[in-house]
């Protein structure tokens, strides 16, 4: 389970959210998400896993590589 700092980026910009948001949905510490999405640290699998986790179950599909480069997208409302 991957997670790369501008797809994390790009999922809060899809869903509106601050880092303070993500930080609280995740229960990630607020300068751990920073310095993640700045690229000065890999959080632990465990917080990667919160921070992804958060951002699926608010409706962020993540896109692997697919010869265009790793992205996200939302889930279609039904």
């Amino acid at each position: 389970m991957s997670l790369l700092p501008s797809q994390c980026r790009a999922a809060r910009g899809l869903l509106g959210w601050s880092q303070a948001q993500l930080s609280a949905a995740s229960k990630v510490a607020p300068a751990t998400l920073a310095n993640f999405e700045l690229g000065k640290r890999t959080p632990m699998p465990n917080n990667l896993a919160a921070i992804r986790g958060a951002l699926e179950t608010a409706g962020v599909i993540f896109v692997d590589e697919n010869g265009e480069g790793p992205g996200v997208r939302l889930r279609k409302n039904t």
